[in-house]
């Protein structure tokens, strides 16, 4: 139909999501999945009323103000808008949106399965087994660190770190948290708040990252910081690379100051430090916390449902400025 807004789509998508845009909007697919860079992402632009685009494509502010006149919207299939300049959208009048909500217990079930696999030797033991190297039973053998009772350290307190504090109440595990502010007390459910997030770190036998990138968490967990947590602490970080100095916690946990690393994100994804291949005692994930089949369904969705809201005129549920 020719009436139907013209929406680019930066990326491939899952089946149900693209067959969504077909019928709503005049969609320009990626079917290829091709890279497009920022002269391209111009370029594919022309004509179109929206863009549904991914963390993976970067519309700097140069980038947002090449678009065309007629471009309305971005939408982006994630929860992180760093990629995109907001302000820079918002002098063009153009909405920017994100999924937020729909991938909070994904995002959490990976932070649990980086929790344990990190706490319990899992990349040793597929070792163990993949190299024929299984053998005797050793009653001092690939022990690892009990969850059970523990403290819990999250380090952002959103929908996600909430999320991760139920699942790891089903472990008893004590939870302490720090968040830009302190929450309602039937949010926090018995949780300890930390004004300091240093305070917290003294606690933390366990830490789970959860908290946004922003300029006051780019390489929060430092050496400095590192040095507060209790000898023998697990750290997880689910939630963005440039939160963690790479070098820092890589040397604590080849010194055993840390006893092991759970990661699902890096700092310039895919490309991130090789050091952390060389860890035994390191959980890598390849940034998998969304990669359901429902989840993924849902972010694109609930992306299009924003859309769907630019041109019927109502404000975007996700909006961003």
């Amino acid at each position: 139909m020719a009436d139907r807004p013209v929406l680019f789509v930066t990326r491939r998508l899952p089946i149900a999501v693209e067959a969504r845009a077909a019928r709503d909007y005049d969609a320009k697919l990626n079917s290829d999945d091709r890279q497009y860079d920022a002269d391209a992402l111009i370029a594919s632009s022309e004509g179109a009323k929206a863009i549904l685009t991914c963390s993976t494509e970067r519309f700097s502010g140069e980038v947002i103000n090449r678009l065309p006149d007629s471009v309305k919207a971005i939408a982006t299939y994630s929860v992180g808008y760093e990629h995109i300049d907001v302000n820079a959208a918002t002098a063009r009048g153009i909405t920017v949106t994100n999924t937020p909500d729909v991938l909070t217990d994904a995002t959490a079930d990976i932070a649990l399965l980086c929790l344990l696999g990190a706490a319990r030797r899992q990349h040793e033991s597929t070792a163990m087994l993949r190299d024929g190297k299984w053998g005797r039973w050793e009653a001092a053998s690939m022990l690892g660190v009990h969850m059970s009772g523990k403290r819990l350290g999250i380090l952002g307190m959103g929908r996600i770190g909430r999320a991760v504090a139920k699942r790891a109440r089903a472990f008893d595990m004590k939870i302490h948290y720090s968040n830009r502010s302190r929450l309602s007390p039937d949010l926090e459910e018995g949780a300890v708040y930390h004004e300091r997030p240093e305070d917290m770190l003294a606690q933390a036998q366990f830490l789970s990252i959860n908290c946004p990138s922003s300029p006051e968490t780019v390489r929060f967990l430092n050496a400095e910081r590192i040095a507060l947590l209790p000898d023998g602490a697990i750290v997880v970080n689910t939630a963005r690379g440039n939160i963690v100095d790479d070098a820092a916690l890589i040397a604590a946990a080849k010194s055993g100051k840390v006893a092991g690393v759970g990661l699902d994100v890096y700092h310039r994804e895919p490309r991130f430090d090789p050091g952390y291949l060389d860890l035994p005692n390191a959980f890598l994930l390849p940034h998998i916390g969304s990669a359901t089949e429902d989840t993924r369904d849902a972010m694109g969705f609930r992306a299009l449902d924003n859309l769907d809201a630019v041109f019927a005129g109502k404000p975007a549920p996700d909006a961003l400025n």
